[in-house]
């Protein structure tokens, strides 16, 4: 794939020290460190390796990944190996896509309680799909389901919202059978939606109870425990958006679906159309528009990207992507060797093993000039000048 023209690193090396003076004080540390990492994100900075051809007598030098999550040039290869490590858990059966969203009233909570409030939306929409699922009047089984957390929307506003992939079943009370859903339903979305609401507005009285919330601007009056009854009363009455799409055409469907979602960052570079130092122009999808072209170009002045895109930056060692129920990480292999057997379905094929001796340290992509493979010859820490002087590698245009 050839190397977009612009990217988020550009900006943030050109824009991102001005933009760090002009606020300071009021930038998290975190925020800094996902700045500098882009930064250096494939750049002498951080060192890297010299690559041969084993056919021709191509070389090239391929300077490291930052491996920040909020990278744009880092998910594609976390995503591949996430997948390869999921893939063994896919089941044979019909998967849904479930997905629960905050309503604007608490997505202003939870820009200045991340950790608090994602990680009650995480915990709520997982509770309530367990907790409907599991009503005999509804399916009666205990499903499990994987659950990814993105927080905005195209055009880089705070949205944060959960999606959610489940099996179309799970284990009975006594764990001897497979409850399947209807083909082609899940549970009624109505009902999520109802029990979610309740959850939600409950975790959230009980967070600020503890102390656990903190408000400032317009909210500061909400620290007052009686005004935040009150602000979130109107909210027990609307509707809250849970949507529920059709299901995925086989585990295959699956894996693609999550391959694009699991690692998404708040945009990718491919999606940048013009930068200078006043207008940063990008792609954006306007979902309102029910058909036809939904394609437009939105133009934020570059300091306002510049917060836009760090208002998703997410807590320190908060998990994005999280497992839940029959799906849990500590019952996840037993649960699923059970639903294998009872719905008679084999284990997928296992990957045969390396031999012993290690193989040549190789690259996933091919010699630009031959096809052939890349072998890694040499490799260099930050700082270091490559021994082999090869040339600096060529992007496509």
């Amino acid at each position: 794939m050839s190397r977009p023209k612009l990217e988020i690193a550009d900006i943030f090396r050109k824009y991102g020290p001005a933009w760090r003076r002009a606020n300071a004080g009021h930038i998290s540390l975190s925020q800094l460190k996902v700045m500098s990492s882009i930064e250096a994100c494939r750049t002498e900075a951080l060192g890297g390796h010299v690559a041969a051809c084993t056919k021709c007598d191509h070389q090239h030098i391929a300077y490291n990944s930052c491996k920040n999550r909020h990278c744009p040039k880092c998910q594609g290869p976390a995503a591949r190996d996430w997948m390869a490590a999921r893939a063994e858990d896919l089941l044979p059966i019909e998967y849904f896509h479930v997905v629960f969203t905050l309503p604007a009233e608490i997505a202003r909570i939870a820009l200045w309680n991340k950790r608090a409030v994602y990680g009650l939306l995480f915990r709520a929409s997982a509770e309530t799909v367990m907790t409907i699922a599991a009503d005999p009047k509804r399916m009666g089984a205990r499903v499990g389901m994987t659950s990814v957390l993105h927080t905005w929307g195209s055009t880089l506003t705070h949205h944060p919202h959960i999606h959610m992939i489940v099996p179309g079943g799970g284990l009975s009370r006594d764990g001897k059978k497979w409850v399947a859903c209807k083909p082609g339903f899940f549970l009624h979305v109505r009902v999520l939606s109802r029990l979610f609401r309740r959850l939600f507005v409950e975790g959230q009285m009980a967070l600020h109870r503890a102390g656990q919330l903190a408000f400032f601007s317009d909210l500061k009056e909400l620290a007052n425990a009686d005004a935040f009854a009150r602000y979130l009363a109107p909210l027990r009455k609307m509707e809250w958006v849970v949507y529920a799409k059709p299901p995925f055409g086989g585990p295959e469907d699956v894996l693609a679906y999550l391959s694009r979602y699991t690692h998404r960052v708040a945009i990718s570079n491919q999606r940048l159309v013009s930068v200078d130092a006043n207008i940063v122009a990008f792609r954006w999808k306007d979902y309102r528009i029910k058909s036809g072209n939904r394609q437009k170009v939105m133009r934020l002045t570059t300091d306002e990207f510049i917060r836009r895109f760090l208002m998703h930056v997410l807590p320190d060692r908060f998990h994005r992507i999280r497992h839940y129920g029959l799906l849990a990480s500590a019952q996840r292999k037993a649960n699923i060797a059970k639903v294998r057997d009872l719905i008679g379905a084999s284990a997928p094929e296992q990957e045969p093993q390396p031999e012993d001796d290690p193989a040549p340290l190789t690259l996933r992509e091919p010699c630009p000039c031959c096809g052939g493979t890349m072998l890694i010859i040499e490799t260099f820490k930050r700082g270091q000048v490559p021994r082999s002087r090869a040339p600096p590698r060529k992007q496509a245009a």
